[in-house]
């Protein structure tokens, strides 16, 4: 289980196996689903997705998404981490963060997602980071903001998917 970044509440590491039972169980709620357009709706299809994730991203394998840890309690609490993504015609990286039901209005995803940006940036020497976020999630939106991303722009989907999605994005400051 290779630890990928800590934070004060947090730990982000890769997923394994043992992870699939928790990850399946934040999926079986519609109120984080609701916001996610290609979250898994099977057991099966959230298998397939942590072993996609095990190693990191199978074409970048130093992003990928996480096991977020709540150190206090030793819990799986999340899936959050860097994804990739080609954006007309740009790449792009992606701060993605998922937290369980019953620990949101704690901080907690804005502390993770502080630390993915962080990670980025000084770690992985990325220049530009984003957050796609349904117009409609209002909580993720001040996520964004909080970690210093503005809204850059609204679309109508990305890669044909036709889920209108708004785009917050942060440059490195150098």
């Amino acid at each position: 289980m290779a630890t990928i970044l800590e934070t004060n509440r947090l730990i982000l590491r890769q997923q394994v196996i043992e992870d699939l039972d928790a990850l399946w169980a934040l999926y079986c709620n519609p109120q984080i689903t609701k916001y996610i357009p290609a979250a898994p709706h099977s057991y099966e299809e959230a298998r397939e997705e942590l072993e996609w994730h095990m190693n990191g991203h199978p074409k970048y394998p130093e992003l990928g998404l996480w096991a977020t840890i709540h150190k206090e309690t030793g819990k799986f609490i999340g899936r959050c981490g860097l994804l990739p993504w080609t954006i007309d015609g740009r790449r792009e990286v992606e701060v993605a963060y998922t937290i369980a039901q019953e620990y949101w209005g704690q901080g907690l995803a804005t502390e993770a997602a502080c630390g993915i940006l962080d990670y980025g940036f000084e770690q992985l020497n990325l220049t530009r980071l984003i957050c796609l976020i349904d117009p409609e999630n209002s909580a993720s939106q001040r996520v964004a903001e909080k970690i210093g991303m503005a809204l850059e722009k609204k679309v109508d989907g990305i890669d044909g998917d036709n889920y209108p999605t708004l785009i917050y994005s942060i440059d490195r400051q150098i």
